[in-house]
């Protein structure tokens, strides 16, 4: 793709606060080289080293960079430039360096002792030296070391992907400097952009403590009660505890891990663990896949697989062969309902309380020996296993005294903290958690920054609130935050308040998936139905005009940018003065891809973002971004799509996001002076010419339909101007974005593709 003004990512905002200006990860492997990916992702230059190997004796090393350039660990492929391959024979003194070293090695005590001497003799004192264990005790780890090496050592369970998985379990001792804590977890959540939970020094700390037996549990009792792994996995599902359900979980993470993960914690657990009852290292039918090489989705059969017909097969847990997915039948309460898929006297309730006491008696049991409080365990739980909720949120929510009366009813053993669960009215209370010794609450976490903000203005699509010292929040409350006409409305008294009612302005909101998925397609196809293109011209024609009055506000406008930006969401984005962006941001204009083109000024703005380099490279390089509908899959390659620009911020933690936007709205509210009327120079016929040109490249080489080919002509209209030859406004391009997306949209192709993303939420190739 041209690429005439992309900007380079900037290094991830407060990362140089946190005192770790370089880093080195010791082994290459899928989670070594994943935590090294991380580090280049945020900006901070990191040293990889492995055993020696191959002519170069860094093939190991450069194996994981190319390991996670394939696998996508790297937000952008230019950040693996920052990656610095080596072997810990030659190169072991670059630890000097550092200032947190991870160690990512095999699982071996005597092997991770050893390399730890050898990097205390090198390292500077007061680095951070970290172990990636999920196995091995801190003590353990340290046990003969100095004790200036013991101070600096602390365990770090990352999860994989690291770039995926925001949990990072912390392990210290009591030895543990407060200061090196304290930069431990600040280079977790800024560079990193993890969750730090703090745990005790205890066999699988807490996710996979808790994690490995909800697992054990799921999948011997769904055998022991005559379920299929169908009906198991959507049992499971319906407790949001993940979508994949539990049998297809396993296939997903490897079931060749089963004799090393759980095998391991079956020998270091007490015999009187509640874990050494479900021994599914011991199990027949897993040690059988195992032996096998039936390992999951990496070896392309596990629970399930694929037949040679290209039909999704399910393994018989009582005779181990495959057979055709079956349906699990309907649930008791379809799913929705806890309360009436426990009480369920069938196979499928009883299968669904037998898992879920377990699990809450397990964690109620050991929660004393593992964590402060329930909160805690339940972040770890979510975080590590993808769960929407923890087994004390999901207790309070099935109803604790009813969990508690049907155990003691079987004859079951009531841990304390469950009692003291019971007889407090739950494990939360006025969004307090319970502390694990059962006696009294933990502190209730701070609210997010729109949480104690006060609500000035709104309706039931868009809310402005105070967030502080002059600073408002417009958060829109939309489904997927797309904008209805009564997000305009707020949109409109908003941006009359504007440095009357506070002097600083950020777009943003605490909802999990979206900063705003753009215009509704649904609303946009009733509203021709039911107005024809006058009511949408007219809907159009205020989106411009309010997102150009937006733009040119008395107020700095900062966008906190995360998640889906797309379509309109992303021309929201484009008219802010700047933007602080989260690392996963996925923003674009895929407009294209239901027929149409940027409607609300994104031609417009991603077209003048390019002026400096010329009329024509800014018109194909818009023309290049917006044909391919494909959003940017991280915030580093939105800067290099130009959708984010020169002193625009990052940050790796969602939770920093509505914080840093205020920061920096508050920085650029002192004399601010709202930018001038800005002026594109059109690229006229030698633009169109360049894009025709794109348009026969694509074609030619099957990337483009005839649908799209005749969009791209008159996208390339747009952007190059029309007939204008004269410097023209923006309000003067804005509108032949409008004509051309009005004559679009009542073209049966397009409808196709509209009706076709609405039913399927894929796009149609015609």
């Amino acid at each position: 793709m041209n690429k005439p003004f992309g900007d380079a990512a900037p290094v991830a905002l407060g990362a140089a606060e946190t005192g770790v200006r370089r880093a080195a990860v010791i082994g290459a492997g899928s989670m070594g080289s994943g935590i090294a990916a991380q580090f280049a992702n945020a900006g901070i230059p990191v040293d990889l080293l492995d055993m020696p190997g191959g002519d170069t004796r860094i093939a190991l090393a450069e194996g994981g960079i190319a390991r996670q350039l394939k696998a996508g660990g790297f937000m952008v492929p230019e950040a693996a430039a920052l990656v610095r391959p080596g072997n810990v024979e030659d190169h072991l003194d670059r630890l000097a360096e550092a200032d947190w070293i991870v160690e990512a090695v095999i699982e071996d005590l005597g092997i991770k002792r050893d390399l730890y001497r050898r990097i205390d003799a090198v390292r500077r004192p007061g680095s951070i030296v970290s172990s990636n264990t999920s196995t091995i005790l801190r003590g353990d780890l340290v046990e003969g070391l100095g004790k200036a090496f013991a101070r600096d050592f602390i365990v770090t369970h990352f999860f994989n992907p690291p770039r995926v998985m925001r949990l990072v379990e912390i392990v210290p001792a009591p030895e543990t400097p407060a200061a090196l804590l304290a930069r431990a977890d600040a280079a977790n959540r800024a560079i990193l952009g993890k969750t730090v939970v703090i745990c005790r020094d205890t066999p699988g700390f807490i996710a996979n403590r808790i994690g490995c037996y909800w697992m054990a549990v799921a999948a011997l009792e769904a055998a022991h009660l005559g379920l299929t792994v169908e009906q198991a996995d959507a049992v499971n599902a319906a407790f949001d505890i993940p979508r994949t359900g539990v049998f297809g979980l396993f296939d997903l993470i490897g079931i060749d891990l089963v004799p090393h993960v759980w095998g391991s914690l079956h020998a270091t657990l007490p015999a009187g663990d509640g874990l050494q009852a479900f021994n599914l290292s011991g199990d027949a039918l897993f040690r059988a896949m195992v032996a096998e090489g039936r390992h999951g989705r990496k070896t392309g059969q596990g629970f399930y697989r694929k037949s040679p017909k290209g039909t999704r097969e399910a393994l018989d847990l009582a005779t181990g062969q495959y057979r055709a997915e079956a349906a699990a039948g309907a649930l008791p309460g379809h799913g929705r309902d806890l309360a009436a898929l426990l009480a369920d006297d069938g196979p499928l309730g009883r299968y669904a309380f037998s898992v879920l006491s377990h699990v809450v008696a397990y964690a109620a049991q050991n929660g004393p020996d593992i964590a402060d409080d329930v909160e805690t365990i339940d972040t770890a739980v979510v975080l590590g296993y993808s769960w929407r909720e923890g087994p004390f949120r999901l207790a309070d929510r099935a109803g604790v005294a009813a969990l508690a009366a049907r155990m003691t009813a079987e004859g079951r053993e009531i841990p304390r903290l469950l009692a003291a669960a019971a007889a407090q009215g739950g494990f939360y209370r006025d969004g307090q958690p319970l502390r694990t010794d059962g006696q009294g609450r933990a502190p209730i976490a701070a609210p997010g920054i729109l949480g104690g903000a006060a609500q000035i203005g709104g309706n039931g699509a868009a809310r402005l609130r105070d967030i502080g010292e002059d600073v408002a929040c417009l958060e829109l409350a939309t489904k997927m935050n797309t904008f209805a006409p009564e997000v305009f409305e707020v949109l409109d008294k908003t941006l009359a308040r504007a440095g009357h009612d506070f002097r600083a302005l950020v777009l943003g909101n605490e909802d999990p998936r979206a900063f705003s998925a753009g215009a509704d397609l649904g609303f946009i196809l009733r509203m021709i139905d039911e107005g024809g293109t006058a009511a949408l011209d007219r809907y159009l024609q205020r989106g411009q005009d309010l997102f150009l009055q937006l733009k040119y506000a008395p107020v700095p406008v900062v966008a906190a940018a995360h998640g889906f930006a797309l379509g309109g969401g992303c021309e929201f984005m484009l008219h802010a003065d700047a933007v602080v962006a989260h690392a996963e941001l996925s923003a674009g204009l895929p407009e294209i891809r239901v027929g149409l083109i940027p409607g609300w000024g994104g031609c417009t703005q991603l077209t003048l973002r390019g002026q400096a380099a010329g009329a024509v490279p800014a018109a194909l390089h818009a023309f290049d971004v917006i044909r391919t509908g494909a959003p940017a899959t991280s915030a580093a390659q939105a800067f290099g799509l130009g959708l984010l620009r020169a002193g625009d911020d990052i940050v790796m933690h969602r939770d920093a996001l509505l914080p840093a936007a205020k920061v920096r709205a508050l920085a650029m509210a002192s004399g601010y002076v709202a930018p001038a009327p800005a002026t594109l120079t059109p690229a006229g016929a030698e633009g169109r010419a360049a894009i025709a040109d794109r348009i026969a490249e694509e074609r030619a080489a099957g990337r483009m339909t005839e649908t799209d080919a005749a969009i791209g002509g008159l996208l390339a209209q747009v952007l190059t101007g029309g007939d204008h030859t004269d410097p023209i406004t923006e309000t003067q391009m804005m509108a032949l974005e409008r004509e051309a997306f009005l004559h679009l949209v009542v073209q049966p192709t397009t409808r196709a593709r509209m009706n076709h993303m609405l039913e399927t939420g894929k796009p149609l190739r015609n």
